[in-house]
């Protein structure tokens, strides 16, 4: 009996320290052109992939097995609008907090932007269906089409200094928000802002925040990229420097989803202060796809189902399935993609969260408009995210 027992011991302890083929490792195998040519050159494209699975137990306890391929939390990649998350979460917490204080707005308040000095830099929403423009509005906005704008006004609603402190307080230690996505831009002094209620009556006024916290350049590898770059039309010859651009890394950008989707996974310290109703809207509004959403309404626009979706759809337009539901946010710029997703596949039951970057720059010059996004970057993330998809409902 006692022989049965040690050899029981064993054999668990031999599946542990013998475990069966990672589910990545597989999918990086798989035979398709697009994910195998990238691979031949994978340290030029900087591929960093992130696969987290989430075990259930009968009690419905969560938990994460990661895997991972080339991660790296000291290389620098450009995470795009993938920014645009954390911001967006910020955002709905900030009214919290001016809840808290008795300011009586919310998410759906109708406000203007001005100057310091009083000029208008907004006050209408042509997108919205009233001509509004609200908080909730320019968060849709963010994750059906990731607008530039909508994040430059939001990013000013919260300041430089609480975003990066709000980061910084929830274990976010690897995320740096230094600049809005407007050239020429004032990202240490923001416009202020003016909420009204339904008779123009001013609710609440925000002046013009100053940024006081010192963000340290990135002294990562990488951060000097190319052999040039354009500057305002003119060829620079030396490598791009990004030591000053906005920087989340991959497992920073996969945990602050993991904290909208499994709030309770985390400490109270590292959760961001939100009330159901904003874990709902936010997971709401990543989830869907431009022709889900009446307003805004982009289907007389030039936008696809996929759209916003990379992983698994990404090269494909017309073949979603509202079976497979992707919660996400993409990133693209200076030749690099990024998409950072929890993927339910509700017909198998299968639910993980995927995370992946990839640069594609054939001519090394940055900032020149002229990277293959269409032909390698976007192929390569929508097999990639087929793949794993494939392998786990193989397991």
């Amino acid at each position: 009996m006692l022989r049965k027992y040690h050899l029981l011991l064993y054999f668990i302890f031999c599946i542990k320290c013998y475990p069966q083929t990672a589910i990545l490792d597989l999918a990086l195998k798989h035979p398709d052109s697009e994910i195998q040519e990238v691979l031949k050159n994978k340290e030029k494209h900087e591929i960093q992939i992130l696969l987290t699975k989430i075990k259930r137990t009968p009690t419905e306890k969560i938990f994460f097995e990661e895997e991972e391929y080339q991660i790296d939390e000291r290389r620098y990649f450009y995470p795009a609008s993938t920014v645009k998350l954390p911001i967006a979460i910020l955002v709905l917490q900030k009214l919290n907090i001016l809840k808290s204080q008795g300011v009586i707005i919310t998410g759906d308040t109708p406000f203007f932007i001005s100057t310091k000095e009083g000029d208008t830099i907004i006050q209408r929403d042509t997108t919205h269906n009233k001509g509004k423009l609200t908080l909730h509005h320019l968060i849709k906005k963010i994750f059906l089409v990731s607008d530039n704008d909508a994040y430059n006004y939001l990013f000013d609603f919260l300041g430089r200094d609480y975003i990066n402190k709000e980061l910084t307080k929830r274990g976010l230690n690897h995320t740096q928000v230094y600049h809005k996505f407007l050239f020429g831009a004032d990202n240490v002094n923001t416009w202020e802002y003016t909420f009204l209620d339904k008779d123009q009556n001013i609710l609440y006024h925000q002046s013009s925040l100053h940024a006081e916290l010192e963000l340290k350049p990135n002294k990562l590898k990488g951060v000097l990229k190319g052999k040039g770059y354009n500057s305002l039309d003119v060829l620079v010859s030396k490598p791009m420097n990004f030591e000053k651009k906005n920087r989340i890394s991959i497992r920073n950008l996969q945990g602050i989803l993991k904290r909208i989707i499994f709030p309770d996974i985390f400490s109270n310290q590292e959760q961001f202060d939100l009330t159901d109703e904003d874990y709902k809207f936010l997971r709401k509004w990543m989830s869907r796809t431009t022709l889900e959403s009446n307003n805004p309404n982009y289907k007389n626009a030039e936008y696809w189902d996929s759209f916003g979706k990379f992983l698994i759809y990404g090269d494909q337009k017309g073949a979603m399935i509202p079976e497979i539901r992707i919660y996400n946010k993409v990133g693209y710029a200076y030749g690099t993609l990024t998409d950072v997703a929890y993927i339910r596949d509700e017909n198998n039951n299968i639910e993980f969260f995927l995370t992946a970057t990839i640069l594609v720059n054939e001519n090394m010059i940055f900032n020149d408009d002229i990277y293959e996004f269409e032909q390698i970057g976007i192929p390569f993330l929508g097999a990639l995210g087929r793949a794993v998809l494939e392998e786990i409902r193989v397991k």
